[in-house]
């Protein structure tokens, strides 16, 4: 049984230690704790690895951010992996810097990764796993923000936030949606999210 999680980032070093790039970053730590290696493939960078039964097929799609739907659609086709064993793993303003939200679906939120994979999968009934990169901008500044670096203090607090992720990843794939969802989003000092 084979599941697809696709981290959401933009490619090159300009964008490398950038808010928008912490599905990346998750996707990465996945990969380093199951010391499985790095390939460029089609619209995407790829590392595969089993673990307890379960394949993997990590994917970081080289396309950039606001076409990463088209790496999506076409490594789940190839792989032959329906919509239940995808996660999508990206950055959310909506929620403060370091919080992870497993979710069933639902819309993009403004964001255009996810715009562009729904638009090209057909729905939204895909999992989605988001990490909160906080809201700390001036109105209207929402691009500038996401697109900058971390700050020093969230620098030191990332370890951490990816290895809570990539937990929460890594239940999606071997106790399933529901019951991670219940492990991670429950977790005490977290805000409520009903969706």
């Amino acid at each position: 049984m084979k599941f697809l999680l696709v981290g959401l980032g933009n490619p090159g070093p300009e964008y490398a230690d950038t808010r928008h790039n912490v599905g990346f970053l998750v996707v990465d730590r996945i990969a380093q704790l199951a010391e499985a290696t790095w390939s460029s493939e089609r619209l995407a960078e790829m590392a595969l690895f089993r673990s307890r039964g379960r394949g993997y097929v990590l994917l970081r799609p080289t396309t950039f951010m606001n076409l990463s739907g088209m790496a999506v659609r076409y490594w789940a086709d190839k792989e032959r992996i329906p919509l239940d064993r995808i996660l999508v793993i990206s950055d959310d303003l909506a929620l403060p810097f370091g919080k992870v939200r497993l979710r069933g679906g639902g819309g993009a939120g403004g964001h255009n990764g996810l715009t562009d994979i729904i638009a090209n999968l057909g729905t939204d009934r895909f999992a989605r796993l988001r990490v909160g990169i906080g809201a700390d901008f001036p109105r209207g500044r929402q691009s500038e923000f996401v697109l900058r670096p971390w700050t020093e203090q969230e620098k030191k607090d990332l370890p951490k936030v990816l290895e809570g992720a990539a937990e929460a990843a890594r239940d999606f794939v071997h106790i399933g949606l529901a019951q991670a969802m219940n492990r991670h989003n429950q977790r005490p000092g977290t805000a409520e999210d009903p969706a």
